[in-house]
């Protein structure tokens, strides 16, 4: 069995992120949970969003870190999410707006066996900077 990851990402969504990158710089998620966005994941310049305290790290696709709000990741910590991209312009200011597509994602329950041999999770207030 693979490692289990909390978080993954389409093939589409990683050639989205690479043109994010190489036209914004370094970019990462987060894992929308409020009211204007819905639960978009939403795309910023890394050095534009500040990490919360309890906002908690699912991993990282195409070189973004992937972060989730921590009220948010204990309704969702027994699921595996999947950015993906699909037409169409969602509401907020992620990075990908002005495309006309959008980042949307997916999920799916993951197994007993896969949560036991996830690691712990990891919370801004964890890290450093």
């Amino acid at each position: 069995m693979d490692e289990p990851r909390r978080v993954d990402a389409t093939d589409a969504a990683l050639a989205l992120i690479r043109e994010l990158v190489e036209e914004h710089g370094p970019v990462l998620f987060h894992q929308s949970g409020g009211c204007c966005d819905g639960s978009a994941p939403m795309c910023f310049p890394r050095s534009e969003f500040r990490i919360g305290a309890n906002d908690v790290l699912l991993g990282e696709i195409g070189g973004a870190e992937v972060w989730i709000g921590g009220r948010q990741y204990e309704v969702w910590a027994h699921t595996a999410l999947v950015i993906d991209v699909v037409p169409g312009r969602g509401a907020g200011f992620s990075l990908e707006a002005p495309r006309g597509v959008r980042f949307v994602t997916r999920s799916r329950v993951m197994g007993e066996q896969e949560l036991c041999a996830l690691p712990a999770p990891v919370r801004g207030s964890d890290r450093d900077g």
